[in-house]
């Protein structure tokens, strides 16, 4: 049984940090998608998506972070996305995303 997808939503001097954990898939992406408006919602500086504690994302789940870099291009609010697991970012590696999207390797530097 896949494991629920849950999302904590931080705002941090203007910074919004999403963490979901569990996975991204066809049921999830709804929720996750419904987080990531809220992020955008609140006009910050940036939106950072940390995957670190997301174990399988599907193609819905992409979908939705490509919606998200849609957003944040309308809105100029950067998207930054850290802490890519192998499985993860060998997804993103597969649709060609990791040269579309603002990749780093931890919360850290995303917070550059």
């Amino acid at each position: 049984m896949a494991e629920m997808l849950n999302v904590t939503l931080t705002d941090d001097n203007g910074v919004v940090v999403l963490t979901p954990k569990g996975e991204v898939g066809f049921q999830e992406a709804p929720s996750f998608k419904t987080h990531i408006r809220t992020a955008f919602d609140k006009k910050p500086k940036r939106v950072i998506v940390d995957l670190s504690s997301v174990s399988y994302m599907s193609t819905p789940g992409l979908a939705t972070l490509v919606e998200a870099l849609q957003i944040s291009k309308r809105s100029s609010t950067p998207l930054v996305l850290c802490g890519l697991t192998e499985r993860v970012r060998a997804i993103f590696e597969i649709a060609r995303l990791q040269t579309v999207f603002s990749i780093v390797g931890d919360l850290t530097a995303a917070r550059g």
